[in-house]
């Protein structure tokens, strides 16, 4: 079940830039059982602008998929984000949008 909710997280887009947030690499972690998702999240800086929209779209998309009853998000800065933590397609879609990384 696990790779479905990673993959419904791959549909929910960061609202700043033109990249998903599992290729964006801020979804740190998933957990599932009995029908609770617990996410580990983190932004890609501290007083993120759109980090309510952010825990919202993820709680949302996550609570769409079959047996999903309850969405906990814990935000994590340890460790915190890089560009590293980006996927392949993350980076190639910021960098057709202009976006060095």
């Amino acid at each position: 079940m696990t790779q479905r909710l990673w993959a419904a997280l791959s549909e929910v887009q960061d609202p700043e830039m033109p990249v998903n947030l599992v290729d964006l690499g801020v979804i740190y972690a998933i957990h599932e059982a009995d029908g609770v998702v617990e996410v580990d999240l983190t932004f890609t800086a501290m007083g993120c602008p759109a980090s309510d929209f952010i825990l919202d779209d993820v709680r949302e998309r996550l609570l769409r998929e079959p047996g999903v009853s309850e969405v906990r998000i814990t935000v994590v800065w340890d460790p915190p984000w890089t560009t590293a933590r980006m996927t392949e397609a993350g980076r190639d879609t910021l960098e057709a949008w202009g976006l060095a990384v």
